[in-house]
């Protein structure tokens, strides 16, 4: 297996233990907020205005765990996984600009949320840039 592509499959393997790893974890601490959910109806169960009415702890809950969950990062970071390893499996490499997003992302949301799993994105930010500069040399000579 080529340097680059083992590289890419490490980030995408990253990307989705830590997408799945959050939504799981979301999951077993907030079940009942989410079955809520299903109990009120799946449509606007987390309404984005609450008609003006004063926003009671109940309400402030329900819309942190769906912002935290399948509104936040973990699915785009999911998505994201799956298309690197993906790309990796066919021998393309993902830009070196979208490591370097990755990165900067996770070094911003670990720094701001202490302890966090943020920062090993850093570490899948780091292999698609480095794979990247792999594929450059390669296709340089």
């Amino acid at each position: 297996m080529n340097p680059g592509k083992r590289l890419l499959r490490w980030a995408g393997g990253i990307m989705l233990a830590l997408g799945i790893g959050h939504l799981a974890l979301l999951a077993l601490s907030t079940w009942e907020d989410m079955t809520g959910w299903v109990e009120r109806g799946m449509w606007a169960a987390v309404p984005l205005l609450d008609g003006g009415a004063v926003p009671t702890v109940g309400s402030l809950q329900n819309k942190a765990v769906f912002w935290a969950g399948p509104g936040g990062f973990a699915v785009p970071l999911i998505l994201l996984g799956c298309l690197t390893w993906h790309l990796a499996g066919r021998g393309v490499a993902v830009p070196a600009g979208v490591g370097w997003g990755i990165a900067v992302w996770c070094l911003l949301g670990g720094v701001l949320l202490v302890p966090s799993p943020f920062f090993a994105g850093i570490v899948a930010g780091a292999l698609v840039i480095v794979a990247a500069r792999k594929g450059d040399r390669s296709g340089a000579g």
